[in-house]
């Protein structure tokens, strides 16, 4: 499926089984597992195993997520009885664990899942990709057809599935890789406070759920692995004492809201379990309130981002400030930074590890996503700086301006590459592990798939 090369890794060329564990059974450190003797000096494998692991998260960090399997292999050339901890599925799902910051299996072994993001990560750095289109055939809405209904707002990734949400309110769900369109979601009709109020202002995705917004502040949802796909909407906005629904982001505990146009309610967050809304507060959208109410009847630039982390944390920026706010205690600001310089929020976002920032002379900044703190920087060039939009994934930063699409590795800021593939002015743009898409102004669905074999 992947053009990757079939050369072998340093892991792939450890010998000698997986490990046996199979599925996701963690093999448990015991004082009966072999132990080794180096000198006269008698080491047990748990020793061993937490020594390898040590040392390859330190090399990762320090080096670089690539760097880690070349540590790895030379600690299993020290002897045979090192090589042998290379067997232990607890060693790989800890290493997995610690250089991948994966936590559930889909491979057969963990070992396996290992070798596989290493290699999906260097297929990201040597460009080696499957690009294709999606294409769709553009339905009426009839509950809102006005004619920059194709304009594409909002991307989502799930391991299998591609959402793309459009300003008259429409969802597209593809299936990735093969490009098939699987359903066309629309919002329910009801009275509408503008003519772009029900745009998709966010979309959450995952293989089983979707769940998308709207400027209005409706949530909506469907289960996808079913068959049945039936959409309700699980929250009625309120758009006129809340303020526009700007952005729209969660993960499999929570939903968040970003508004702009009333002031301190700048955030909303949800349970995604029961659905019930937690907490309403913050300041950060305060100086965008009038802002708040064009997007309504304007395609307007953007005016915040928000971004939720697996460590129960959103980080949210506008022009002005980036905050990191704590999910489970009522929106707690935890880090804020305010730059001396305008932000671009095009270029803004962040997974679990790293934030992108962006001041408007184009100096890029990769943050921890914690405490906010520069990791490296880079500098776009001045015919860059125009329709620009970014994102990252937990190695490389993915940069869009006129149509052309860099990328820069997020340990040193280095540039590596631009893609082959000019798709002119770019509505949208996404990156996760394994893929990068971007939809251009005619509604064009642009992938790129490094997944390896």
């Amino acid at each position: 499926m992947s053009s990757s090369s079939s050369s072998s890794t340093p892991v792939e060329e450890v010998q000698g089984g997986d490990g046996g564990g199979g599925g996701g059974g963690v093999e448990e450190p015991s004082s009966s597992r072999s132990r080794t003797t180096w000198g006269n000096v008698v080491w047990p494998a748990p020793f061993l195993e937490a020594l390898a692991v040590q040392v390859t998260a330190d090399a990762s960090a320090n080096l670089g997520r690539l760097a880690a399997a070349p540590v790895l292999f030379n600690i299993f050339q020290v002897c045979s009885t090192w090589r042998a901890i290379s067997r232990s599925e607890l060693l790989w799902q800890n290493l997995t664990r610690r250089v991948w910051n994966v936590t559930y299996l889909t491979r057969d072994t963990w070992r396996e899942e290992y070798i596989y993001h290493h290699r999906t990560a260097r297929n990201f750095l040597l460009r080696r990709c499957i690009y294709s289109t999606l294409h769709f055939v553009p339905t009426v809405n009839n509950n809102n057809n006005n004619e920059d209904g194709r304009s594409c707002r909002r991307l989502a990734l799930s391991d299998n599935n591609i959402a793309a949400g459009f300003s008259d309110g429409a969802v597209h769900l593809f299936h990735i890789p093969d490009g098939y369109h699987i359903s066309t979601f629309y919002p329910e009709h009801r009275d509408r406070l503008g003519r772009f109020s029900s745009a998709v202002s966010g979309i959450i995705l995952s293989d089983f759920r979707i769940v998308f917004a709207t400027l209005d502040g409706d949530i909506h949802m469907a289960v996808i692995d079913n068959g049945d796909m039936t959409l309700r909407r699980a929250h009625l906005g309120d758009v006129v004492n809340h303020g526009a629904l700007a952005d729209f982001s969660g993960c499999d505990r929570w939903w968040v809201g970003l508004y702009a146009g009333v002031p301190g309610h700048a955030f909303r967050i949800w349970s995604n379990e029961t659905e019930e809304l937690l907490f309403v507060g913050g300041t950060l959208t305060d100086p965008q309130a009038v802002m708040g109410w064009h997007l309504l009847t304007e395609l307007t630039d953007l005016i915040g981002r928000v971004r939720v982390t697996s460590n129960d944390t959103a980080v949210a920026c506008n022009g002005i400030r980036v905050e990191v706010i704590d999910l489970q205690n009522e929106g707690i600001v935890l880090e804020s930074d305010e730059p001396r310089r305008q932000l671009m929020v095009g270029l803004f976002d962040a997974n679990d590890e790293w934030a992108l920032v962006a001041d408007d002379r184009g100096v890029v900044s990769v943050r921890h996503v914690e405490d906010l703190e520069e990791k490296c920087w880079f500098r776009l060039g001045g015919r860059y700086l125009r329709r620009v939009l970014g994102c990252v994934n937990s190695g490389y930063a993915v940069i869009c301006s006129e149509g052309e699409i860099m990328v820069y590795e997020v340990e040193h800021g280095e540039y590596l590459y631009n893609f082959r593939e000019e798709i002119g002015h770019c509505k949208a743009l996404i990156a996760d592990e394994k893929c990068v898409a971007a939809c251009s102004a005619n509604g064009t669905i642009h992938l790129w798939y490094f997944e390896a074999e």
